[in-house]
């Protein structure tokens, strides 16, 4: 029960500082609404914070810890029957690294492997000369709804959380939409600062195979990773249905 306990702090504790950084990425696209300059600011502020050591280390530690006791769920669930709002949780907690990886990449890999300095008038160039902006604009919606939905789960059981409902469904809609509002703002800015967009930035563009091939890698891993969880928690429900059915025989 203690070691239950514990593993469970810690998913609470790693999912918190992981809606934490959702919830400044989402703040930083809703600042575009007022202006790029605006949301700059606020980029440039978030990367003082998630790139300093204790920000790295927190970020980076609570992404591995939480897809590792993730991992360990889907290894030790007995069966796959499971309410509508576990599978919406479900769903939304995995599809996350399939969104996150090639904007992962293309920023913090790109920043750290070829000196490539993001900020929001680059991205937003990138992502239209590339024609993913919708993809952008749908990135953070899983884990913002993976990690609300997790959250909710743990606080429901207390009566000022229940009392509050309604002003926190109203932030988990608003945020992204305003996120959203914010981004397409940022997105005609730049397209008014010239007729013909700018390119994107050459350090991008001269590495461009290397990061395609670090993106591919890190999907085909963690899709592997995935489906070998599920298969090895199988292959262990198989046994141990064999050892039941043998012992209920010999009795």
């Amino acid at each position: 029960m203690k070691a239950q306990s514990l593993l469970r702090r810690l998913q609470l504790g790693s999912g918190v500082v992981l809606l934490i950084y959702l919830l400044l990425h989402l703040i930083n696209h809703a600042l575009g609404i007022w202006s790029l300059e605006l949301a700059g600011r606020g980029l440039v502020l978030a990367l003082w914070i998630w790139r300093s050591p204790p920000g790295t280390i927190a970020l980076y530690g609570a992404t591995a810890l939480h897809f590792a006791l993730a991992m360990r769920t889907i290894y030790m669930r007995r069966h796959w029957t499971l309410p509508l709002g576990d599978w919406v949780r479900l769903w939304a907690g995995l599809s996350l690294p399939l969104l996150l990886v090639r904007h992962a990449v293309t920023t913090r890999l790109a920043s750290s492997l070829y000196g490539f300095e993001p900020d929001y008038e680059r991205v937003v160039i990138l992502l239209l000369t590339s024609g993913t902006q919708g993809l952008q604009l749908a990135l953070l919606a899983p884990g913002w709804i993976h990690g609300c939905l997790g959250l909710w789960f743990r606080l429901r059981h207390f009566t000022w959380a229940r009392r509050m409902k309604p002003a926190l469904v109203s932030l988990v809609v608003l945020l992204p939409l305003l996120s959203a509002v914010g981004f397409i703002r940022m997105m005609r800015a730049v397209e008014a600062k010239s007729v013909m967009l700018p390119s994107p930035d050459p350090k991008l563009v001269a590495h461009q195979l290397e990061l395609n091939a670090w993106r591919h890698d890190l999907v085909a891993l963690y899709l592997s990773l995935i489906v070998s969880a599920f298969i090895a928690g199988q292959l262990r429900n198989a046994l141990e249905r064999r050892r039941l059915q043998r012992r209920s025989l010999n009795s």
